[in-house]
C-alpha cells in the first residue's frame, strides 16, 4: 500500500511538473494570439443560447433585475450605510464597534459581489446610466471599476483559468492555485497563511492593485493601452473619497486611539479581503475543474463557450 501510494504521488508530481514546464513556456505567448475555433460545437453554442432566450421568453421575466434583487440591493447597502453610522456615532464600546467593523467588512464584500459586479455586468437595467451608476459603488468601496472591467469583465470572462492570462488564477507571490504555477518552496505551507493571504486583498486592492494596471501598457490582450483621462479623474477622486470615509473622518470623529482605530480598520479590511478571497477561488480552484492552456500556435482546443 505504502509503495502505491507513493508511486501514485510521484505521478502526479511528475504531472505537475510537466504541466509547470509548458505553462512557463506559453506564458511568454501574446495574449492576443489565444484564440477559440469559432465553429466548433455550433450546436451546443445554438442550443444554450436558444435555451436562456427560451426561458425568458415563456416565463414572462426581464432579463435584468426584479425587485428581489432591487431589494437586496437595498439590504446590503443598509448593512454598509448602518454599520458605519453606528460606529462613527460614537455611542458604542470600543469592543462593540469592533464588532460593527466586521459587520462593515461583510457588507463591504456583499457590495462588491452582488450589486456593483452585477452592475458592471450590466444585469440591472436596460440603461447604462443606472448600471454605471450603481457600478461606481466598486469605487467608493475601494476597487475601480475601469480596471475591474478589463480584468474580470474581458480578460477573466474570455481567458477563464488559462494560466498566464487569467487575473483571477494569479495570486502570486503567495499561493500557487494551479498546476501552470511554477513550482516554489513557500508554497508547501500555503494551506496554514493561505486564509490570511485572502484577508489581504481588500488591502492589496485599495493600496496597490488599481494603481498598478493603471500603469501596465500591456495587459492581457490590450497592448500599448491608453486611460482615458476621464477614468484617471475617477479613480483619483473615489480613491480620494474611500480614503476619506474610512480612514481620515474616523479618525477625526472617532474618540478613540489610534491603535483601536487601527485594529478596526484591519478588522474591516481583513474582513471583507477574506470573503473576497474565499468567493474567488470557490469559482477556480475546486475539485474537477481544469486549466487548459493553448497549444504552440495560441489555439485552445474548444469554442469560447464549451470553455
Amino acid at each position: 500500500m505504502q509503495s502505491k501510494y507513493w508511486r501514485g504521488r510521484l505521478h502526479r508530481e511528475d504531472g505537475e511538473r510537466r504541466m509547470t514546464q509548458h505553462s512557463t513556456e506559453m506564458l511568454g505567448v501574446d495574449a492576443t494570439k489565444v484564440g477559440f475555433p469559432s465553429r466548433a460545437a455550433a450546436a451546443f453554442v445554438h442550443d444554450v443560447k436558444t435555451g436562456v432566450a427560451a426561458y425568458f421568453e415563456t416565463s414572462r421575466r426581464s432579463s435584468k433585475a426584479n425587485w428581489c434583487m432591487w431589494l437586496k440591493t437595498l439590504l446590503l447597502f443598509g448593512v454598509v450605510v448602518g454599520s458605519y453610522a453606528a460606529i462613527m456615532s460614537n455611542r458604542f464600546t470600543p469592543l462593540a464597534m469592533l464588532g460593527l467593523a466586521v459587520v462593515l467588512g461583510i457588507g463591504i464584500a456583499g457590495v462588491g459581489f452582488s450589486v456593483a459586479h452585477d452592475a458592471l455586468h450590466g444585469a440591472y437595467s436596460d440603461r447604462p446610466a443606472v448600471n454605471y451608476l450603481l457600478g461606481l459603488s466598486f469605487d467608493l468601496l475601494g476597487a475601480n471599476s475601469y480596471i475591474w472591467k478589463i480584468t474580470h469583465n474581458v480578460i477573466h470572462h474570455t481567458y477563464t483559468n488559462i494560466d498566464g492570462v487569467d487575473e483571477d488564477i494569479d495570486m502570486g507571490p503567495f499561493l500557487r492555485l494551479s498546476a501552470g504555477t511554477p513550482l516554489r518552496r513557500r508554497y508547501r505551507y500555503q494551506h496554514i497563511y493561505g486564509f490570511f493571504a485572502y484577508g489581504l486583498a481588500m488591502l492589496f486592492w485599495v493600496f496597490v492593485k488599481d494603481y498598478k494596471y493603471f500603469l501596465k501598457r500591456d495587459l492581457g490582450p490590450f497592448r500599448n493601452r491608453h486611460n482615458p483621462p476621464r477614468e484617471v479623474a475617477v479613480l483619483v477622486v473615489t480613491k480620494l473619497l474611500q480614503l476619506g470615509w474610512t480612514i481620515v473622518l474616523p479618525l477625526l470623529v472617532l474618540r478613540i486611539h489610534w491603535w483601536q482605530f487601527l485594529i478596526g480598520y484591519l478588522a474591516m479590511t481583513l474582513t471583507a479581503g477574506a470573503i473576497l478571497g474565499l468567493i474567488f477561488q470557490l469559482a477556480h480552484v475546486v475539485e474537477g475543474t481544469d486549466y487548459p492552456l493553448p497549444d504552440a500556435e495560441g489555439s485552445m482546443e474548444h469554442t469560447w463557450l464549451v470553455h
